[in-house]
């Protein structure tokens, strides 16, 4: 695959964030998404969970341009949303397991659009806040007995 070629990373974003928004859930129709989109941590959340790594800033970057450019995602005020084309995509794709969804998105996506470019900049200051709050809320918390629970029978 070319340079200009869509990239597995790519869809990896994609997906994460499909999955993130809960777009793919229960085949619910667009409008009942919550407006807003989500938030860069939990693209990052779900992606890490999806392959076992957090994205870099230079991949998340070039993915949703790219993404942003076909008209599959759009991102305002640090909201990343699935377009309506977005959804169409990922209701018409094969149906796949989680271990590859990411490879048969990628498939579509070579087979049905053309990657685009937008502007979009993702700041390093941006990743690494993404990347700080996913990790604070991935800290388990401590269990705590009830007050007043001596731990004794």
């Amino acid at each position: 695959m070319g340079e200009n070629g869509w990239r597995w990373t790519d869809a990896w974003i994609f997906v994460s964030l499909v999955i993130a928004s809960g777009a793919g859930r229960h085949r619910r129709s667009a409008t009942t998404r919550r407006p807003e989109g989500v938030r860069l941590a939990d693209v990052l959340s779900t992606a890490d969970h999806l392959n076992r790594a957090i994205p870099e800033r230079e991949d998340v970057e070039s993915a949703v341009r790219r993404l942003v450019g076909a008209g599959l995602v759009s991102v305002s005020d640090g909201w990343f949303r699935i377009t309506e084309d977005g959804e169409r995509l990922w209701r018409s794709r094969p149906r796949a397991g989680v271990g590859t969804m990411v490879d048969t998105v990628q498939g579509v996506l070579v087979r049905r659009h053309t990657p685009g470019e937008s502007d979009w900049r993702l700041h390093e200051d941006d990743h690494a806040a993404a990347v700080q709050e996913y990790a604070v809320r991935s800290i388990p918390m401590p269990r705590r007995s009830p007050e007043g629970h001596s731990g004794r029978a």
